[in-house]
């Protein structure tokens, strides 16, 4: 990738306000949540749940699924420019001051007052690590096409843009405008499949895009067994690399699966004590993508990647909260 690119990537996704809580089992059975998965919810739902958290300490942090890896990539010492939509709120003025506060350019024009809400996250954790979301979208619904900086993608080295959205309409144009305009300018482009309810009803619709517009695909060992239909994960990692150039599958404590060229490598992940797994493969992707926009072969990457994320799952929340520059040399030699 050229090295005389102003950003390394650029990101497009749903900007969310995650309110990170820790629960116990009984509280995701009372709520019927699907449990380790994502649930959109209307502003009275999401309300609800908070009403239930309000004797439960909470944090507050810029989210979403591709701002995280966003985050991953400046702590990992590279540069990136987000596209996600917020409001002229208090979140909205929240959520850009953190981004920016970390490293990553945001410069989408803040909706006005009358608009939805600034999107939220309800992120509960479990006593396990595992990690389900109750999200209401709000304003992030309204990403338009002309949102996407065609100027910024071209002076980046690379395209990354999250499945979530894919689950509206207007994001869907926006998702699409990003790669369009990824290909027009001769950047690469990633895709993360980023939900398991996402394969549920776009298996088809990630296939084909994954063909006509990505080099590269990033997923979860459930995500491609999902979009396969077969629990063979070596057999399905072989079928996701096949559709592009270079495919991502993570296994959790296992590490991940490299696909490239035809062939695949598994890189070992490292022990951890997971106390919370929001963000985990978030800050994976983060660190694979600082490593190919950095001249890393996908293996060194993929080997960073894991590193990040075995770091993020040790603290609560998706990201953390001081630089990881320093730590490249010595993980990947």
């Amino acid at each position: 990738m050229p090295a005389s690119k102003k950003f390394d990537v650029f990101g497009v996704g749903n900007a969310m306000v995650d309110i990170l809580a820790h629960v116990d089992d009984a509280f995701i059975a009372e709520l019927n949540l699907n449990r380790g998965s994502m649930t959109l919810m209307g502003s009275d739902q999401q309300a609800a749940v908070l009403q239930l958290l309000e004797r439960h300490p909470l944090a507050l942090a810029s989210g979403g699924s591709a701002a995280n890896t966003m985050v991953a990539i400046a702590q990992s010492g590279g540069t990136g420019i987000y596209s996600g939509k917020v409001s002229h709120d208090t979140h909205g003025e929240f959520y850009r001051r953190d981004l920016k506060a970390v490293g990553v350019e945001f410069e989408v024009a803040l909706a006005s007052e009358s608009a939805l809400p600034t999107g939220t996250c309800v992120v509960l954790t479990t006593p396990d690590a595992e990690r389900t979301m109750c999200t209401h979208l709000g304003v992030s619904t309204s990403l338009a096409p002309t949102d996407i900086d065609g100027d910024a993608i071209a002076h980046s080295k690379l395209v990354y843009v999250e499945g979530y959205l894919w689950d509206a309409e207007t994001p869907r144009k926006s998702c699409l405008e990003a790669f369009r305009l990824a290909k027009k300018h001769g950047v690469p482009a990633a895709f993360t499949f980023s939900d398991p309810f996402l394969i549920d009803r776009f298996a088809k619709d990630f296939a084909d895009l994954v063909g006509e517009y990505c080099d590269i695909v990033f997923c979860n060992a459930v995500e491609a067994q999902q979009f396969c239909e077969s629990d063979d994960l070596e057999s399905c990692v072989q079928k996701i690399g096949q559709l592009v150039d270079l495919a991502f599958v993570t296994h959790s404590e296992h590490g991940c699966y490299v696909y490239r060229d035809g062939s695949m490598a598994h890189v070992g992940g490292f022990p951890v004590k997971p106390i919370d797994t929001v963000g985990a493969g978030d800050a994976f992707a983060g660190g694979v993508l600082y490593g190919l926009t950095h001249g890393f072969d996908p293996e060194k990457a993929a080997r960073w990647g894991n590193y990040f994320a075995s770091r993020v799952v040790e603290t609560n929340g998706p990201r953390l909260e001081t630089s990881m520059r320093e730590h490249v040399s010595a993980i990947i030699g």
